[in-house]
């Protein structure tokens, strides 16, 4: 079976890392509420939201985790499509098309139930061309700007707030890069005005609030690769699809954004048939050990990932690893 699949915000590998503990409290977003002691309620997952010394929020585990133990799923916020991949993958949750896809007006869907819940978005898409504003992300080789688009027909059409995304971190925006999105920005909301979409439903959509949605999809997002064979395979079928650009789509998580990083990680993520995340475990992870991923290659070397990580993320990487020079 084909996985859809990610060691991180890109790949990470399989060694055994050191952690040291950190003091941390507890912030009010937690895994371990009374709420999921309810009997109508699954077990649930052995992890807290918890402020860490250096890094801001983490997450860290509260017993024993094996490694290869599924930590915890997600869902996304927000998913869509690369531009190549549109015609192949289901419009909403990614997986890769068969011959029963259900058609909309120029994309499908892989069941009735994906056409149905796209529905938060896709009635207020298709009342635009969008044609100008694809084309733009095509050229220049953007995504992001693609998923502001959908955050922003689901706000238009009230299945979500303007504010779904203010709880995770925003990268910084340069000079230069906040002029360079004025063009999407101008394209996106012309394109739902010339939809007749007023100026009431987007009140909303003005130029700092798409900034500052970019800002953070820019940090958070995670790109999703098509990896073919088997789970053992995966290792060298994933650096196979970087270097082909294998992309199916991006898409934003709640919890999975709130990971932090680290050149040497612990977990990853996995996507099988769709959108849908599974966070793993890399090894053994003590209780109260937080819990990190990698969100570049981790493959290349200290100054290419040091550099990667700066501009790409905002940030200069202090762990274990990178301290070492390795």
């Amino acid at each position: 079976m084909s996985h859809l699949v990610r060691y991180s915000r890109y790949l990470s590998r399989f060694k055994t890392p050191h952690f040291p503990r950190s003091q941390h409290s507890t912030l009010p977003f937690s895994t371990t509420t009374e709420d999921y002691n309810k009997p109508s309620r699954p077990d649930p997952p052995p992890i807290r939201v918890a402020l860490t010394e250096s890094a801001g929020r983490g997450v860290f585990s509260t017993r024993k985790i094996g490694a290869g133990d599924l930590i915890h799923t997600a869902k996304p916020i927000l998913a869509h499509p690369s531009l190549s991949t549109i015609n192949t993958v289901c419009y909403f949750c990614l997986k890769k098309l068969t011959s029963t896809e259900f058609h909309g007006k120029g994309v499908a869907f892989c069941s009735q139930e994906c056409k149905e819940n796209a529905k938060v978005f896709y009635e207020v898409e298709t009342k635009a061309d969008w044609l100008a504003f694809d084309d733009y992300c095509r050229n220049k080789g953007l995504k992001y700007p693609l998923l502001v688009k959908r955050l922003t027909c689901m706000v238009i059409s009230g299945a979500a707030s303007a504010e779904s995304l203010d709880i995770l971190q925003p990268s910084n925006l340069s000079h230069e890069m906040v002029l360079e999105m004025e063009e999407g920005y101008g394209l996106l909301k012309s394109g739902f005005a010339m939809a007749n979409i007023s100026d009431e439903q987007m009140a909303f959509l003005t130029k700092e609030w798409y900034n500052s949605i970019i800002a953070r999809i820019r940090i958070n997002a995670f790109r999703i690769e098509l990896a073919v064979g088997s789970y053992e395979d995966l290792l060298s079928s994933a650096a196979a699809c970087i270097e082909a650009e294998a992309a199916v789509g991006n898409a934003v998580y709640m919890l999975p954004s709130l990971y932090n990083h680290d050149c040497d990680p612990n977990a990853h993520i996995v996507w099988i048939d769709n959108a849908d995340a599974q966070l793993k475990a890399l090894c053994d992870v003590e209780e109260d050990e937080e819990l990190r991923i990698c969100y570049i290659d981790a493959s290349m070397d200290h100054d290419a990932r040091q550099s990667f990580l700066l501009q790409g993320f905002g940030f200069k990487c202090n762990c274990l690893r990178c301290l070492s020079g390795d």
